[in-house]
């Protein structure tokens, strides 16, 4: 059975979409751009965006009642690959070392709303 995850401390779906899904114990999460959902203004600059993001999921995980801990997989969006050292510093400050997911990160050539940077989870419940 499928439960739709929604919260008010990320941003709201800006289409056809839940914020996330929890299936048979796996939470899937719908790519978070940096939008900051007490204003719903796009944060600027690869480092404000890249924590932004982080936060955006992060509570979507604490709503379906998990944490970074939990994520098995990451997918990583970036305009521009000249931003990935940065954006990997803040990613890897978010999580725990001894449970890095799987990950990949692409560079495509736009975003929803022309961010830099858009990141999607899929987590599981212990």
């Amino acid at each position: 059975m499928k439960k739709v995850i929604n919260t008010v401390n990320a941003p709201a779906a800006i289409g056809p979409y839940s914020q996330a899904n929890l299936a048979n114990g796996v939470l899937y999460i719908s790519g978070q751009i940096p939008v900051d959902p007490a204003t719903g203004k796009l944060v600027e600059g690869i480092e404000k965006e890249t924590h932004q993001v982080m936060k955006n999921l992060e509570a979507i995980l604490t709503e379906a009642g998990m944490t970074f801990k939990n994520v098995v997989k990451a997918s990583i969006f970036l305009k521009s690959m000249d931003d990935f050292a940065v954006m990997n510093d803040i990613y890897a400050s978010y999580l725990d070392a001894e449970s890095f997911p799987a990950r990949e990160t692409v560079q495509v050539s736009c975003l929803p709303k022309n961010v830099d940077i858009e990141i999607s989870m899929i987590a599981h419940q212990d």
